[in-house]
């Protein structure tokens, strides 16, 4: 049974490696996308420091639509290569922006955030979405946040990922 606990520890590679156990417990055993994908995004933003948003966003079509997440309400439709998020989805890759006010075309959900992280969700080779994180202190994310994101995606992924494109895809076989 998963049981949370408060990460103390300055270091990045520490907090990240005991992030991934507990999101371990938490996805082990259950395969549905979307109770996967609202407790990791409660984990996240009660476990990351400096946090104002953190969740998932779905690929349907050419758009990414709102999934679990926490803090303030935010944006139901991202189109493919808008925004941070749906740059990361066009170009497949991580993104993260120091400053979002310099990120050209960031679409600002809420305005308080200053920093974002956005890792994609890649399952053999398709996009299924996105998890997003965004912080009110400029600078908030580095590259050790970007690798330990990736990881839990990974995580997400190795529990959830073929269900997931399955759910995307209309069909539930």
């Amino acid at each position: 049974m998963f049981q949370s606990q408060a990460i103390a520890s300055g270091d990045k590679r520490m907090f990240f490696e005991e992030l991934g156990r507990q999101a371990g417990g938490l996805l082990a055993g259950e395969a549905d996308p979307v109770a996967n994908a609202a407790n990791l995004a409660a984990l996240l933003f009660h476990q990351m420091p400096d946090l104002n948003w953190a969740g998932f966003y779905f690929l349907q079509g050419d758009t990414l639509v709102l999934g679990p997440f926490q803090g303030l309400p935010a944006c139901i439709r991202i189109a493919n290569g808008r925004g941070v998020c749906g740059t990361a989805v066009s170009q497949r890759r991580a993104i993260l922006v120091p400053d979002v006010h310099a990120f050209a075309g960031h679409i600002a959900c809420d305005a308080a955030s200053r920093a974002e992280l956005v890792v994609p969700l890649l399952h053999q080779q398709t996009v299924l979405g996105v998890i997003d994180l965004d912080s009110p202190t400029p600078g908030r994310f580095d590259s050790r946040d970007q690798a330990g994101l990736e990881a839990l995606a990974a995580l997400y992924l190795d529990a959830s990922g073929a269900t997931a494109a399955r759910w995307l895809a209309g069909t539930t076989s």
